[in-house]
């Protein structure tokens, strides 16, 4: 009979982006950094928009600018 072994949380990373008027606002929730990262530049640098993410206790992981 094999073990159960217990789940592990999948790690979340939040995608915001900084509105006209100085404002974080929330766009999409990734489960890999190297992803998130991607998405995160190749949107702020179409929008024009500076970009953050953030982990799952709301630290800032990176800033990007466009």
């Amino acid at each position: 009979m094999l073990p159960v072994l217990p789940q592990v949380p999948m790690p979340r990373f939040v995608i915001q982006f900084q509105n006209q008027f100085g404002h974080w606002e929330r766009f999409q929730e990734k489960h890999n950094e190297a992803e998130a990262s991607r998405t995160a530049q190749a949107r702020a640098s179409r929008t024009g928009q500076r970009h953050r993410l953030l982990d799952e206790q709301g630290r800032v992981c990176d800033i990007l600018e466009p």
